[in-house]
């Protein structure tokens, strides 16, 4: 049964990354918005995203930052032990990019190969993945941050564009996001899909270099989600609101124009004083009025976008989109179409959201679902009480998604 009364200093730890999209929760705490809505939040920073899931699983954590698929993925059992998690809420829009060593890119180039465009160099690195196995030298390797994340199934999006069977022609691994640079540096790694700011700062030092960001591969797909265990969701109905509201206030205001700088002293401040203040700011820079989106996304590959596009809408379609890719690769293996879908229907949670949304007079979508890859310019879609205004949507293939 609910147990929640009128909320005043309702106590809840939610967990976080050190990365640039952990940004909504870093503004809430410091503009006072969990305050505000009757909340007294900690914020317990956490060194990978096995750490956080564990945490959460436990109950030592009520709520994160989590992967899209990490609430799915953790009722199902598939990852750790098995906990009804679910997600009113998506954080941001993009955000990762992939990095290639510096000494790989050079022996690309110097092979002739096209690098002007993320889909060439892909294409470039599957011709020498092919010719190093008839060489019979060793496999290159790979990381993305998380078994069941969304930067592993664009990584492997992207190989497959190019050509290359990410399950055969190259070996995967899973580092966590704060040692990747690390491990490019030392040769223990020739590239990863991390979100930032580890890319930039692996270009920074001068060891890797960004060849694709998100947009490239999936333009304005889904990053990170607000996820809940489902027991204190359903114990706490208010809190759980009340939290949606304040990071949906966080992150409008870090799509407003002038924020982010000051969002990424808070964020270099609070979460990663390791990394440079000028790269934290690198990586969360936004796009200009007077800049067009595909000029910015060549300067800035790892863009996040936080509330506009309707951005924290949780697409039920944007999460299939994710359980589709893990189906490909035959992660899925044991669980049947309709189980799949009652599961997704019980962890994304549009519902929730337009309650919260509504509560703030935030235009929220009529659907539910949506398709991807059919919008070749901006369009406009449709909300309760408007028009949201929407960006060109695709993919590095050109594939459709309905």
């Amino acid at each position: 049964m609910p147990t929640d009364v009128p909320l005043n200093g309702h106590q809840l730890t939610l967990g976080l990354m050190p990365l640039n999209d952990a940004a909504p929760f870093v503004v809430a705490e410091q503009l006072g918005l969990f305050r505000e809505e009757g909340l007294a939040v900690t914020l317990k920073w956490q060194p990978s995203w096995a750490a956080l899931r564990d945490d959460l699983q436990t109950g030592v954590l009520q709520g994160a930052q989590m992967l899209a698929l990490m609430p799915l993925t953790s009722t199902l059992g598939l990852d750790g032990r098995a906990t009804p998690v679910i997600s009113a809420m998506t954080l941001n829009l993009g955000g990762n990019s992939i990095t290639l060593s510096r000494a790989l890119m050079a022996t690309l180039g110097e092979d002739g190969h096209d690098l002007s465009s993320p889909l060439q160099v892909a294409k470039a690195l599957a011709a020498h993945v092919h010719e190093r196995k008839q060489r019979g030298e060793p496999l290159l390797k790979l990381a993305s941050v998380h078994p069941f994340s969304s930067h592993r199934y664009l990584l492997r999006y992207w190989l497959a564009a190019g050509g290359i069977n990410p399950d055969r022609d190259v070996e995967m691994r899973a580092v966590a996001p704060p040692l990747m640079a690390a491990q490019l540096a030392s040769g223990a790694l020739d590239g990863f899909c991390v979100g930032e700011p580890w890319n930039s700062l692996a270009a920074a030092q001068g060891m890797g270099q960004v060849v694709a960001g998100s947009h490239d591969i999936w333009r304005f797909g889904q990053e990170k989600v607000l996820g809940v265990r489902e027991d204190w969701a359903e114990q706490h109905p208010l809190a759980h609101q009340a939290l949606i509201r304040a990071l949906l206030n966080a992150c409008a205001w870090l799509d407003r124009p002038g924020n982010r700088a000051r969002a990424a002293e808070w964020l270099h401040e609070e979460g990663m004083p390791e990394v440079p203040i000028s790269v934290v700011t690198r990586g969360l820079e936004d796009v200009d009025v007077e800049q067009s989106v595909d000029d910015f996304q060549q300067h800035n590959p790892g863009w996040t976008i936080f509330h506009r596009y309707a951005a924290n809408f949780p697409w039920r379609s944007q999460t299939r989109w994710y359980i589709a890719q893990m189906q490909r690769w035959g992660h899925l293996q044991g669980f049947n179409d309709e189980d799949l879908e009652a599961t997704l229907t019980r962890c994304v949670r549009p519902d929730l959201y337009r309650t919260a949304a509504r509560k703030l007079g935030m235009v929220v979508p009529v659907a539910d679902e949506r398709s991807e890859g059919t919008h070749p310019a901006p369009w406009w879609l449709s909300g309760e009480a408007g028009q949201v205004p929407m960006p060109a949507d695709g993919f590095i293939d050109g594939a459709v998604f309905e």
